[in-house]
């Protein structure tokens, strides 16, 4: 997951757990899905590929990155899908490798150690920290560099120029990424060595850990950058503090023309090919959780169903999309290549980091919602997350039901497990991005806070099989539930809907209730309460397009229904605000 992160720490989202309490059993149709796929996912084959694609630091185009894409391709051929440009016309399993050009040369690290001059140990070494090494970092000479080290403070430009560091390597207290260009390319240093970790990682706890970086690719001065842990930055600032350091810094990577790679998967429907529900899972970023979970999740999913519609245990009637590529750019190219496509792309999940093993890295598995009223107003059980995020604007929310449909089938999920499911408003950042710049309901299946995030912790030891089969599962399900419902499942959502509309609405109420007690002003109270109503009004109205084959006119009349209800309770609400 690519994000900028934060200072602070925030509490994660709504706890679910009084959710799951007495939870009504979902409609007949959706409780057989899962009865289907929770004996069919293994959890197991999911962390196969999470073990595999563990082994390699994964930039778009490179070994690891491709060999991570023909591991999954070669899941699917063995589950039966096939080549799209030799299947037969309507075959319903198929798949297709999609290339395009770079940008520029791939890059992938092969060693590196940095030490200091006089003393017996390297501070760092590749073999046992393999962040170190800043992305589109050179290769020094055989043999390394040895050159005096400096201090520059934060890396301004001024610090730079005080600390006089051409032909030096540089130290500063903060990411390479910004101090690279202004020292390398600008003032002549060696490289640049810096110290940049985020709170939630805990660095006075984890002082070994590195979160991965990228530079700016100098072909010119074909130098290098490294992210340093505590105990490096520390014992540098010491070395310092006594006298003049040299250290001896040697890299060796690999900078080579390649292409990008995209693999999609598709699940043809019986009934309305050209109507899909899409996922998307990113292969590039180093990390166990972060995403081979992600991708080892998908390769299961799609097993799963290739296993089910073969035996005619499932048969879709609309399509299922599956795309493993590079993170964002995969779904908005996907979004952005055929208009016609895209028309009928209905639904979007990204799945970022789904198989944290809670216990080990502190996070919680977390749905980040599209965009509805919770991230205009950020309040009560509703936090964002160490990311954070900002107010968005009214204008950006388009009512729809996805949110809570995906959260009621996690919560399906968690009363049969005892998952924890929790929620955050939405952030952005990975793949279900361009689903709401394209105005497509969008949402992320995620984990956080993660002591381990973008570190060289983030290893397979931090995965859990079970959390890759709860996320799985539940994904599944859902796709499944879009993908074929009837009439009786279709009127049966709309009841779920406008009744988590109403438990919305309540809990609304109370914090708006209690801000006028207080004295906040009535008006912008039921400014809050009005967005709400709408947002459900709205959400009811969409599930027009639930229902195979058109709704019906039992479907249309209960969907009216649900949502003249669900305004007039709005309304009730809202009346109690200006007696």
């Amino acid at each position: 997951m690519l994000r900028r992160p934060l200072a602070v720490l925030l509490l994660v989202a709504w706890s679910t757990a009084a959710a799951q309490t007495h939870r009504p059993a979902p409609p007949p149709a959706v409780a057989r899905d899962f009865s289907l796929v929770r004996a069919e996912y293994s959890g197991a084959n999911a962390l196969d590929v999470v073990a595999f694609m563990d082994h390699y630091f994964r930039v778009p185009g490179n070994t690891g990155f491709n060999a991570s894409l023909d591991r999954v391709r070669d899941i699917l051929e063995r589950a039966g899908y096939q080549p799209e440009s030799t299947a037969a016309p309507g075959a319903r399993l198929t798949y297709r490798i999609e290339t395009r050009p770079l940008r520029g040369p791939t890059w992938e690290p092969v060693d590196a150690s940095l030490s200091i001059v006089g003393q017996d140990s390297a501070l760092l070494r590749f073999a046992t920290n393999r962040n170190m090494l800043a992305i589109d970092s050179y290769s020094t000479p055989a043999g390394g560099v040895i050159a005096p080290l400096v201090f520059a403070g934060s890396g301004s430009p001024a610090e730079l120029d005080s600390a006089h560091v051409a032909g030096k390597v540089v130290l500063v207290a903060g990411p390479v990424r910004r101090v690279f260009a202004d020292a390398v390319t600008a003032r002549g240093a060696v490289g640049v060595l810096g110290y940049s970790m985020p709170g939630y990682t805990q660095p006075d706890v984890h002082t070994h850990s590195i979160q991965f970086t990228q530079i700016p690719l100098d072909s010119v001065h074909r130098s290098w950058a490294m992210p340093l842990s505590k105990a490096a930055y520390d014992a540098l600032r010491a070395a310092l503090d006594r006298g003049p350091v040299q250290v001896h810094v040697e890299t060796a990577t690999k900078i080579y023309p390649s292409v990008e790679r995209t693999l999609i998967a598709e699940v043809l429907g019986n009934v309305s090919p050209d109507q899909r529900f899409v996922f998307s899972a990113h292969v590039q970023e180093p990390g166990a959780n972060d995403n081979a979970s992600g991708v080892g999740t998908q390769a299961e999913m799609a097993r799963t169903l290739a296993a089910l519609l073969r035996r005619g245990a499932i048969d879709p009637g609309r399509t299922i999309t599956m795309i493993w590529g590079n993170e964002i750019e995969q779904t908005r190219n996907f979004l952005a290549d055929d208009s016609v496509r895209r028309r009928d792309i209905h639904w979007g999940v990204s799945l970022d980091m789904t198989g944290e093993n809670t216990a080990k890295t502190g996070g919680t598995f977390l749905i980040e919602k599209m965009p509805d009223p919770s991230a205009v107003w950020t309040r009560g059980d509703d936090h964002h997350t160490a990311w954070g995020g900002s107010p968005v604007p009214l204008s950006m929310l388009h009512p729809h039901y996805f949110n809570d449909f995906i959260l009621d089938r996690c919560l399906d999920q968690a009363a049969a497990t005892g998952w924890v499911v929790n929620t955050n408003p939405y952030e952005g950042g990975s793949d279900h991005t361009p689903y709401i710049e394209y105005h497509k309901p969008g949402l992320l299946f995620w984990h956080f806070t993660d002591v381990y995030y973008h570190t060289d912790g983030d290893r397979l030891s931090m995965v859990s099989a079970d959390e890759m089969k709860n996320v799985g599962v539940s994904a599944l399900v859902s796709a499944l539930t879009l993908t074929s419902a009837d009439g009786p499942t279709t009127r049966a959502l709309v009841s779920q809907i406008e009744g988590d509309g109403r438990s919305r609405l309540d809990r609304e109420y109370a914090l708006s209730a209690a801000a006028v007690k207080a004295g906040g002003p009535a008006a912008h109270e039921v400014e809050i309460l009005s967005a709400w109503k709408a947002w459900y009004v709205g959400a009811i109205r969409a599930m027009t397009d639930i229902e195979l084959g058109g709704t019906s006119p039992e479907t249309g009349r209960a969907i009216d229904a649900g949502a003249a209800d669900i305004g007039a309770y709005a309304d009730s609400l809202i009346a109690k605000l200006t007696p």
